[in-house]
This record gives structure tokens, sequence and C-alpha cells, in this order.
């Protein structure tokens, strides 16, 4: 394991993360920890220069629709469904005064 995790660090990600961890479960913390940085490592000798930076794995083009009114202007049927309404509105109570 070429990257060694210390106490300190344990103990610092820890309070980061508001946890009370157990010498057991600091020790468990630095060996997945160091197994992370291990993997980021191996990624690191990949030869990447070919591949070009991308947002997403796949490709996606502009994915928003159209903003078009399809239902209209139903206010009366919409308004059928008010317990109670006033000149075109919905009534509710009172929030402040």
């Amino acid at each position: 394991m070429a990257n060694i995790i210390s106490d300190e660090t344990i103990e610092y990600v820890g309070i980061l993360a508001k946890l009370e961890l157990s010498e057991e479960e600091k020790e468990k913390a630095k060996n997945d920890m160091g197994k992370m940085l291990d993997y980021i490592d191996k990624l690191n000798e990949l030869d990447t220069s070919n591949v070009e930076p991308m947002s997403h794995v796949f490709p996606v083009s502009n994915v928003f629709r159209e903003d078009v009114v399809v239902n209209g202007n139903n206010r009366e049927n919409i308004l059928k469904n008010a317990p109670e309404q006033r000149d075109g509105a919905f009534v509710v109570p009172k929030t402040f005064d």
C-alpha cells in the first residue's frame, strides 16, 4: 500500500464527518482509504491523452423540451376542484396579518 493514512488524518476526517469512531472502526477506515488511494494511483497510470473530456458517459444533446402549453386555459375546470373560490381565484386562509 503506497498511500499510508495516518491516525491524525482518520481523526480529522472523523471530526469533519461528526463521527465518533472506535479504534476498530478507525483501523478499518484507514485500510479502506488506503485501498481507495491505491486504486486512484492505478487509474492515474492509464494513458488518457487521446480521451476527449466529457460531462456524461452517454452522448447527450440538449434534453430540454420546448416549453409549450398543452392543456390551455382551463380556469373553470381547475376552480371546480377548489373548496372555495372568489373572482376566479382560490380562497386560502390568511397566513399573516
